[in-house]
């Protein structure tokens, strides 16, 4: 019977809240087009990557663009974004997640980020939680987005740790499908009513103990 040998880890939504950043810089991204994104409509670009995401915000737009226009949006959008995550403190790490990776590293779990952003280590850093992940998989190495599971195999395969042996920790739906096609456990960080096909949900690392982690490897 596996049992738990590492925990991957979004980013965006998990460790730290950077849906905001995300939103106003769509926003402006939309309103130099001529309309606005809605927070609903912002929804829709829950962990997916840059390029899909502005698919989605062009559709919402009903706006044709040329792939070239495309890259300059969306280069526009994440230098944008950057310049606001420069407010950003070790304060902005979501409650109780450094409590809990600090349980995990004293266990002797491996831990690892995958993520599809691109920006994931330049956060990381402001935040000052880099030195408790072994390897990050992130958007720069990544040929397929979630749902597809190649972002948190490619984590496994880093951490040499057998699928089966992996928790990875969510908030978007297709970041739990990701997972979950992966041959992992998953476990979504939000809405149990939206993350439905995790295996288990919480709504916030705090106060969260590792046994009810490992207990999901003796579910039958």
């Amino acid at each position: 019977m596996p049992s738990l040998k590492a925990c991957l880890f979004d980013l965006d939504g998990v460790i730290v809240d950077t849906a905001q950043y995300h939103y106003i810089a769509w926003r402006e991204t939309a309103q130099s087009l001529g309309f606005d994104l809605t927070h609903a409509q912002n929804e829709l670009l829950k962990g997916i990557s840059r390029m899909e995401s502005l698919d989605i915000i062009l559709a919402i737009g009903n706006v044709e663009l040329d792939l070239e226009t495309k890259v300059q949006l969306a280069t526009v959008k994440n230098f944008r974004y950057l310049e606001l995550c420069q407010q950003m403190t070790p304060d902005d790490v979501l409650p109780g997640v450094r409590e809990f990776m600090d349980s995990l590293r004293s266990a002797g779990i491996k831990m690892g980020l995958g993520s599809a952003s691109k920006n994931a280590e330049t956060i990381l850093k402001r935040i000052e939680m880099l030195d408790y992940l072994e390897i990050i998989v992130d958007g720069n190495r990544i040929t397929k987005g979630k749902p597809d599971p190649e972002i948190f195999l490619m984590g496994a395969e880093d951490l040499d740790v057998l699928p089966e042996e992996c928790v990875v920790f969510e908030d978007a739906v297709a970041g739990v499908q990701a997972a979950k096609a992966g041959g992992m456990k998953a476990i979504g960080v939000g809405d149990p009513t939206i993350l439905t096909e995790a295996d288990f949900v919480i709504s916030t690392f705090k106060s969260l103990d590792l046994k009810v982690i490992q207990q999901l490897f003796f579910a039958a």
